[in-house]
């Protein structure tokens, strides 16, 4: 599904993206979305973009599973007294 974006751009860059969509005989979404692809492409090439690291994060912890658990049981039940005053 297509989602419109808004950006304000340099007005010669939007006269370039003109031109170079007319030369290659396709729209100039399609210059876009390849531009943004092939940038994309090139950053995680260079390894300045570690996916891993942003995404996967959850198990590295400064404690285990079970003191969070404990954590969160304990707040739980002081919310629970607090209502029952």
């Amino acid at each position: 599904m297509d989602k419109i974006l808004s950006a304000r751009v340099d007005e010669a860059v939007i006269h370039r993206l003109g031109m170079l969509a007319h030369s290659m005989g396709t729209t100039k979404k399609d210059v876009i979305e390849k531009a943004i692809l092939a940038f994309a492409e090139q950053v995680e090439e260079q390894g300045s973009v570690d996916v891993m690291r942003q995404t996967c994060g959850a198990w590295a912890r400064d404690e285990d599973a079970g003191a969070t658990v404990s954590r969160a049981q304990e707040a739980f039940r002081q919310g629970m007294e607090r209502h029952q005053r």
